[in-house]
């Protein structure tokens, strides 16, 4: 059973920067595609960045492109979200998630970990 632990969320003013880290246990990391999925209160969650293992590909989304960066070192079998220029409307619950089938970015995830707080004050 793949287990994957957030951390690094917290509280920021507009215009800083946070680094989200995601440590997975329990299976082959890097086999694995990784991905960032977000959910602020009253919406849906939503993706934001992901990479995907065989070919290095990523995914970002349009509201967060220049501004967010998915790496992923799988020495320490961990996947990173740094986020520069952050904005109010990045407020929101952080998931980190993983799948192995499927080439797919967005969609498919098996695997999820609890969630960080990420909060920007203006």
């Amino acid at each position: 059973q793949v287990q994957l632990v957030e951390s690094g969320g917290g509280l920021v003013q507009a215009g800083g920067s946070l680094r989200l880290s995601c440590v997975a246990s329990g299976g082959t990391f890097s086999s694995y595609t990784m991905g960032w999925f977000r959910q602020a209160p009253g919406k849906e969650r939503e993706p934001v960045a992901a990479t995907r293992w065989s070919d290095s590909s990523t995914y970002y989304a349009d509201s967060v492109k220049g501004r967010f960066t998915i790496s992923r070192d799988n020495a320490k079998n961990t996947v990173y979200l740094q986020m520069n220029s952050l904005q109010p409307e990045d407020t929101a619950v952080y998931y980190c998630a993983a799948k192995f089938r499927g080439l797919a970015l967005t969609t498919g995830y098996v695997y999820w970990g609890q969630g960080t707080q990420v909060t920007v004050s203006s």
